[in-house]
């Protein structure tokens, strides 16, 4: 069995980060991540101003990642339309692009990271790989994303009754997609959901939506979903006409939105989706895989593996306010009396989206 004095479960936003400060603090540790080449994971893809600044201390510009600036937001029903300015400039960018130039920089500055090596679950500090070989290590930081560890699952019952599906297709770069969304973020709102819509650095709509199973089983399938969502909708209806020709639907089951790691295992630090998930409307769900992992490096650096237990409880009280906002914007939007509502109060009121944003900034 190998040994690693840290060691850090997956190559995503906060894995990489955490490498990159390890590496730059002179720490040791190995990073391991399932994935040979870099995929275009499914979540994330905006990145708001807050981010950006954290990326830009970590010594990567927004230009880099997207010359587009993100500068409203706009929000939508079946019958209304409201839109503000962003509190300032965001951008978007697919995750294959920023994972990549994270897990670069954090390789140019010494970290030891090793690819293709899938975790299929932890005990007592031990990790087993998909190939049989383990690899102990006295601390452990879990930045898996939505995908849980076995021994180190989140909780069953912060899927709730009637658990949310992500699911993200892809719309077609073009003078069509330009002109409906320009430099805006686009929520749809929906019974049991909503549906997020940016263009991304090379021109194309990254539409990720979050529904409830219950819509999924009644549809039967994705693409009836979607069929169904679009004539319930029909400017998204609009939009989706524009998926790229062969792209097929990305989805992830069983995610936890609202749900905060309140405690750990000793000699466990969660980060990113690990430690608290937001709702995706938020736009926050990047920002806080980075935020996090800058605050398990600091705690890890000061504290070492006992320094688990207290970074846990401090990240989750820093992610309670911007979680509880973001989850009851989420089941407002859900009801379709109070997200008429809600709409109408936004367009009467511009300065309620902007308020919105900036109280679910972690």
């Amino acid at each position: 069995m190998r040994r690693a004095p840290a060691l850090i479960v997956g190559g995503g936003p906060a894995g990489a980060t955490l490498a990159l400060r390890l590496a730059c603090m002179g720490i040791p540790h190995l990073l391991v991540e399932r994935t040979r080449e870099t995929p275009d994971a499914l979540c994330g893809g905006f990145l708001s101003w807050h981010m950006l600044a954290m990326l830009e201390r970590l010594g990567i510009e927004g230009e880099a990642l997207n010359p587009l600036t993100v500068t409203r937001v706009r929000l939508m029903t079946r019958g209304a339309v409201a839109e503000a300015p962003l509190p300032s400039p965001a951008r978007a960018v697919s995750r294959r692009r920023l994972d990549s130039l994270l897990l670069a920089a954090a390789e140019r500055e010494g970290a030891m990271i090793e690819r293709g090596i899938g975790v299929r679950g932890v005990t007592d500090g031990v990790a087993r790989l998909d190939d049989g070989a383990c690899i102990g290590a006295d601390t452990l930081f879990l930045a898996s994303g939505k995908h849980d560890t076995r021994g180190l699952p989140r909780p069953p019952e912060a899927r709730g009754d009637d658990p949310t599906l992500g699911i993200r297709v892809r719309l077609a770069p073009g003078i069509a997609l330009d002109r409906l969304v320009g430099d805006a973020i686009e929520l749809h709102l929906m019974d049991g959901g909503y549906a997020g819509l940016v263009r991304q650095e090379d021109g194309s709509g990254n539409l990720c939506m979050a529904v409830r199973r219950s819509r999924l089983q009644a549809a039967g399938t994705p693409d009836r979903l979607l069929d169904a969502l679009g004539s319930e909708l029909p400017a998204l209806g609009e939009r989706l006409a524009l998926r790229e020709p062969g792209a097929g639907i990305d989805a992830v089951a069983n995610v936890p939105y609202g749900w905060r790691a309140t405690s750990t295992t000793p000699g466990v630090f969660r980060l990113g989706d690990q430690a608290g998930v937001i709702p995706s409307l938020a736009g926050e769900g990047m920002a806080i895989a980075v935020a996090s992992a800058l605050a398990a490096a600091d705690a890890y650096r000061a504290g070492g593996t006992a320094a688990a237990l207290s970074f846990q409880r401090q990240l989750a009280e820093r992610l309670r306010r911007p979680i509880g906002i973001a989850a009851a914007a989420w089941h407002v939007g859900e009801q379709p009396w109070l997200r008429g509502l809600s709409v109408r109060l936004a367009r009467l009121s511009p300065a309620l989206l902007p308020l919105l944003a900036r109280a679910t900034r972690v």
